[in-house]
């Protein structure tokens, strides 16, 4: 396949879709998002919105993302750890390079890193405030 710039929302949902289809057969990702994801249709759809504001800065994505990976760290029983957010931001990168070329895909190498950073760290403060509630 020709690697081309990201300049539309097929290209989005091209590389949602080639990037999940990666994490769901990963050996440690994949057993977190296949426990939680039970509509992936649906999902996938919700993070080519995600990807597509993030990029086209269209008004596509409707949602709280710190509020549903606070979710899923309290659905694996506070285990995410910033390896995690290692592992998706490599298949992020490895399918970017697969697939695309251009200013768009180092936007989404660049948002991606800043996400996965911010993400992690207010996943780990959440924590800490809840410890100290407690």
């Amino acid at each position: 396949m020709k690697r081309k710039e990201i300049e539309s929302r097929e290209d989005v949902s091209l590389l949602v879709n080639t990037f999940y289809g990666k994490v769901r057969k990963h050996e440690v990702l994949g057993l977190i998002f296949n426990g939680i994801i039970h509509n992936w249709p649906e999902h996938l759809e919700k993070l080519t919105d995600f990807w597509e504001t993030n990029l086209f800065f269209v008004k596509a994505y409707k949602g709280n993302p710190l509020r549903a990976h606070l979710d899923v760290d309290r659905h694996v029983n506070y285990t995410v750890e910033q390896a995690h957010f290692g592992n998706w931001l490599q298949l992020w990168f490895e399918t970017l390079d697969e697939l695309f070329i251009g200013e768009n895909c180092e936007i989404a190498k660049k948002r991606a890193r800043a996400m996965a950073h911010v993400m992690f760290l207010r996943i780990f403060n959440a924590r800490e405030h809840g410890l100290k509630k407690s």
